[in-house]
């Protein structure tokens, strides 16, 4: 699929994020200007403190900026009321958190069914589509587990099988290897390309992993808040 045949599904304008006034002001993003195609595969990397998260929550409208405009799937985050903004994270925008966010008391199972069922998707649907996600990202007869009986690395491909399982426009993933070994992150990567190559989903992940990094076709290279290097594959 030609990434580029769509066009932009997120846009930043002078995206800027400060902390602190005056002689303690610290920038976390530093006019930020960036286009990502619909279809994409990008990897966000830098050293820690670089703006990689801060900017992966602007993208998500999980942080308001200090400056700048931020549109995703052709809405601007900051013309949104907060009820606007929650129906597009839950219909447009997929993430995965380092801390992988998962209700304690749900099962897997039950936690990548739960965004379905806040979509209105139907029963049976859910059902087939939770159990097959499951499947996809190895955790087959693990279903009826809750988080506290998984290990680090199968939560995260619970929060991997949530994130995807609801078809959004682009999933935000934040440092989405760091609890797996390296048989289960080149399984993870390969779902994520075969998503982003049969169903068009575009990725932008955050990470210091370079098997993540060598695995997009965009390489944007963040350090200080500012984008320093941005290449293709």
């Amino acid at each position: 699929m030609n990434a580029n045949a769509r066009g932009p599904i997120v846009q930043c304008r002078g995206l800027t994020k400060t902390y602190g006034v005056r002689a303690t002001l610290v920038y976390a993003l530093h006019d930020v200007d960036l286009d990502i195609d619909a279809g994409d595969f990008v990897s966000l990397s830098g050293p820690s403190g670089s703006g990689k998260t801060t900017l992966l929550n602007h993208l998500g409208g999980l942080d308001q900026p200090t400056s700048g405009t931020v549109t995703v799937a052709g809405q601007s985050l900051g013309a949104l009321d907060k009820n606007s903004l929650a129906d597009l994270r839950l219909n447009k925008i997929g993430f995965v958190f380092q801390a992988y966010n998962l209700i304690p008391v749900l099962n897997a199972y039950e936690n990548v069914e739960f965004i379905l069922q806040l979509q209105g998707v139907r029963a049976r649907e859910r059902r087939q589509r939770s159990r097959q996600m499951l499947i996809d990202v190895g955790l087959e007869g693990l279903g009826e587990r809750r988080p506290g009986e998984l290990s680090g690395g199968q939560q995260q491909r619970v929060a991997i099988a949530r994130a995807v399982a609801s078809r959004p426009t682009i999933v935000l993933a934040d440092e989405p290897s760091a609890n797996l070994d390296s048989v289960a992150t080149d399984g993870l990567l390969q779902l994520m390309r075969r998503l982003n190559e049969q169903s068009g989903t575009t990725f932008c992940v955050a990470s210091h992993d370079p098997r993540v990094i060598a695995y997009a076709r965009r390489r944007i290279g963040i350090r200080d808040g500012r984008i320093e290097a941005d290449e293709r594959a």
